[in-house]
């Protein structure tokens, strides 16, 4: 028999779909606002780029995890392309970036559906793009979060469970940090806090809430046996590795709002922090006898890339070196201790994006500066002691809300519909008994 909660999605998704078309129409471009097309042009490649993350984040941790798991834990990924899509039109932009209620949340009703969109006037910080177009570039970011979390919980969590928490996720916890971090009315905002394009808003709050949903879930069975999992495919990884490093120049560069000098800054440290890291990755490594690999190049670059999105528009070119050489340490040692515990992290989220977005936004505390961006702030190396101290402050806020948060959704979702899969369904593996597909 089935469960009878099986037809709330389908019903839920029916309403909205119905009442979507009650919703009355305005002209696009009407030709009352002037735009720069250069930066529209760029924005909406910058949009397509972060889009593209998403199926090369199903990548990169498809490849890692067992034979029998490739499948599901790259559908649980690349399934928030349409689920955060839909939700963030509906009220998750709002949410994060309607009319501020007292500098905590959006108020849902200021783009619910997008309702007046076209109408309404551009962003502030981007004021020379449609509104529509940053609501479709901010989108992006909104998807790839709680795709983020995939890797903590793979191997063993249940897709409708995992579809239920991304849900939650995105409006309890997105949300409200990007309304706090980018909002300007945001209390993290007005309190000076910099992240240029999301060490706390996406690592550090997917990074987070994954290191409760590992804790939650409890260990796999491979885990308590201490048996190794070897990666069903490399070339999946390195192909994912390929993806992100590409896309992440819209997420950073993107950031910038414009084709402008401060995107092609962005640009640069971008890449040079995601080498440096992930040279420095492997380095590592060799330096305590392991043997230069593949994988370990792939995840040092992407925690260099981790760690230089709250720096990429604040910090100069020679500064991102060192970010990343020193993000890519402290994750490398943070999996090394991770493994020491009881903790099954399956692809070591927290380590590297927790860490490296906690790393991040601790390095823009100390190298940001005025010279390469007027908007910014001078960080501790420059003589900006205060604003580390806010920094330091809205890096710790950041961390126990979505920490603690994170756990409260999980356990909700679990007493609502069990996460965790069954021991058989364990052993066959996710693909078959989640999905009916096989690799």
């Amino acid at each position: 028999m089935k469960n009878n909660t099986s037809s709330i999605p389908f019903f839920l998704f029916a309403a909205i779909a119905v009442f979507s078309i009650f919703i009355p129409l305005f002209v696009d471009f009407d030709g009352s606002k002037v735009y720069n097309f250069a930066d529209i042009s760029w924005m909406l490649i910058a949009s397509a780029l972060v889009l593209l993350m998403t199926p090369g984040l199903s990548f990169f941790y498809g490849g890692m995890v067992a034979k029998k798991n490739v499948i599901s834990t790259m559908m649980q990924s690349f399934v928030a392309t349409g689920l955060i899509s839909v939700l963030w039109v509906v009220v998750g932009f709002s949410l994060a970036f309607g009319k501020s209620i007292h500098g905590f949340i959006g108020d849902p009703r200021t783009f619910f559906i997008m309702k007046g969109i076209n109408s309404h006037e551009p962003w502030s910080l981007a004021p020379t793009i449609p509104i529509l177009l940053f609501a479709l570039f901010q989108m992006k970011f909104a998807i790839i979060t709680p795709a983020l979390v995939v890797g903590a919980t793979a191997e063993r969590i249940r897709f409708t469970s995992y579809v239920l928490f991304m849900v939650l996720f995105s409006l309890f916890i997105y949300a409200p940090i990007a309304h706090w971090t980018w909002h300007p009315d945001g209390f993290l905002f007005k309190m000076g806090v910099l992240d240029f394009a999301g060490g706390t808003v996406v690592h550090i709050s997917a990074g987070c809430a994954a290191l409760a949903g590992a804790i939650l879930l409890k260990r796999r069975k491979v885990h308590i046996a201490h048996e190794e999992v070897k990666p069903a495919r490399i070339p999946y990884v390195l192909l994912g590795t390929g993806l992100l490093w590409f896309g992440w120049f819209g997420f950073n560069a993107g950031s910038a709002l414009a084709a402008n000098s401060l995107a092609v800054s962005a640009f640069a440290t971008t890449n040079t922090a995601s080498a440096a890291a992930g040279l420095a990755w492997i380095f590592f490594d060799a330096l305590r006898g392991r043997k230069p690999s593949a994988l370990g190049f792939c995840i040092g670059a992407v925690v260099g890339l981790v760690a230089i999105t709250p720096a990429a528009g604040f910090v100069g070119l020679p500064q991102s070196i060192f970010i990343g050489f020193i993000a890519a340490i402290c994750s490398n040692l943070a999996v090394y201790w991770k493994g020491k515990t009881t903790i099954d992290d399956t692809l070591d989220v927290f380590p590297c994006h927790g860490i490296g977005g906690i790393v991040g936004m601790i390095m823009t505390g100390i190298f940001a500066s005025k010279k390469i961006n007027p908007a910014g702030n001078d960080g501790l190396f420059y003589g900006g002691t205060e604003f580390f101290g806010h920094q330091l402050l809205g890096c710790l806020v950041v961390v126990v809300y979505a920490t603690v948060v994170g756990f409260i959704l999980f356990k909700l979702v679990d007493l609502i519909h069990p996460m965790r899969v069954s021991v058989e369904a364990e052993e066959l593996g996710l693909d078959v008994t989640q999905h009916d597909e096989k690799l």
